[in-house]
């Protein structure tokens, strides 16, 4: 057995330390847990805890109950914890990254049987100290909980940190005393959310690529190599000058005397786009032409449609309300036009229909998914059909982006080697007339 320094605070939110003696941390979280106490920290105790024994555990019970237990020295220095947990970030903010970690981390503690206080201080204290950030929120649920408040309520008090689907997911978990499974469904929402964004991310990276690199290349020949040609030009003349070499050096003028202006009009151009599609008639007109643009509508279409049966199978396997699903489901769908439509079949169901039948009346999603709600509708198990759904346009997703890249790879390409070989032939062209020109003299 060994002595362990604790800090915890009581139903009365004071806080108490003392020692208590065990074969290894957890059993003494267990036995703070049994003293009717949330641990803050438990740490094996100095040479001097050691000596004290049990006698000094309840001499400084008592002290923690008079003096509402001030914290220790190296605690109010800012002194960082040891571990690696979540990292800091901006206030009541978490990164998808991080909820990932945070959901991941308190099911397994749960799992291993900690009390929903204790486990939230296990991984508050795996943070870096800092007054924001991701340990802070978790502190903060914490207190919350010690309070009084359900899991849920404190959840909702960070509403950039957490989304309102978890929110009402762990709400029906609550509800139904399943709190641990609900985490791992959310884990594996999560999971399946992200792998789908850096699916279609990644399909961008090599487009992004050759692309920077093929306007590097041509910013490179028009600042650097076209002026070593300059005396050239110059002594040809004007009117001695092959076509597209004017052209070259009649661009290259303009870019030189503008590119100010060129700068200025695109910055002013994305910002005006910004603050149109933060509009809802913009954010309507704009996801609206991502569904029917060619050659990306596969890729928008196949997430927006795995997103939404997968968020909807997630709520409605945990218990979550239909109608409240659905709403829930239209604000994280990740577009506009469907989204709109999920809140008129939200209302079209709520005089009594099924599902299927009003999203078939929108138009907006294809027929494949309207049969399959509709099986579900019939044989009573709609989140097996809506996994169905979630499965097949994942497998679409991969197929559209293979299409993606395989098609705008050759289009990157040409579209590059065109501009590097335009630049190149109009150099060569004036260089090949002075040539000549020597030659016949």
């Amino acid at each position: 057995m060994a002595a362990f320094e604790y800090r915890a605070k009581s139903r009365d939110g004071q806080t108490r330390s003392g020692t208590v003696d065990a074969a290894d941390r957890r059993a003494a979280l267990a036995a703070v847990g049994r003293l009717g106490l949330l641990p803050i920290s438990v740490a094996p105790a100095g040479a001097a805890g050691k000596a004290g024994g049990r006698g000094a555990a309840r001499h400084d019970r008592r002290a923690g109950a008079k003096t509402g237990g001030s914290p220790r020295r190296d605690e109010r220095s800012g002194a960082k914890p040891r571990g690696g947990g979540l990292r800091l970030a901006r206030p009541g903010v978490m990164s998808a990254r991080e909820r990932l970690l945070f959901t991941s981390e308190l099911a397994d503690l749960l799992e291993g049987g900690m009390t929903l206080g204790a486990a939230l201080s296990a991984i508050a204290r795996r943070g870096d100290g800092a007054e924001s950030g991701p340990e802070a929120i978790v502190a903060k649920l914490r207190d919350s909980i010690v309070e009084g408040s359900s899991f849920s309520e404190a959840l909702a008090r960070f509403p950039k940190a957490f989304s309102p689907v978890y929110v009402n997911m762990i709400r029906a978990g609550e509800a139904s005393g399943a709190l641990t499974d609900v985490l791992r469904r959310l884990l594996a929402h999560d999971e399946r959310t992200s792998a789908m964004r850096s699916k279609i991310v990644s399909a961008m990276v090599y487009p992004a690529i050759v692309l920077c690199m093929g306007v590097g290349v041509a910013i490179f020949a028009m600042t650097y190599i076209l002026p070593k040609f300059q005396t050239i030009f110059d002594q040809m003349g004007p009117d001695g000058l092959p076509p597209m070499t004017k052209a070259l050096l009649g661009m290259n003028d303009w870019a030189k005397a503008n590119w100010i202006v060129v700068v200025a009009l695109a910055a002013g151009g994305f910002f005006l786009f910004r603050r149109w599609t933060a509009t809802e008639r913009g954010r309507l007109a704009w996801d609206g032409f991502k569904l029917r643009a060619p050659l990306v509508r596969g890729i928008v279409a196949s997430a927006v449609y795995a997103n939404f049966a997968s968020t909807l199978e997630s709520l409605m396997r945990n218990g979550v309300p239909v109608l409240r699903a659905l709403e829930l489901t239209a604000q994280t769908v990740g577009n506009a036009v469907v989204g709109a439509e999920l809140l008129n079949a939200r209302d079209r169901v709520t005089d009594g229909t099924s599902i299927s039948g009003p999203l078939e009346q929108g138009g907006v999603f294809p027929p494949t998914v309207i049969d399959l709600i509709s099986i579900g509708e019939r044989t009573g198990d709609m989140p097996a059909a809506l996994s169905h759904v979630a499965k097949r346009y994942e497998s679409e997703l991969e197929k559209n982006i293979l299409v993606f890249t395989t098609a705008l790879e050759p289009i990157m390409i040409c579209a590059v080697a065109g501009i590097i070989g335009f630049i190149a032939v109009s150099i060569m062209q004036a260089v090949l007339s002075v040539t000549s020109g020597m030659n016949l003299n």
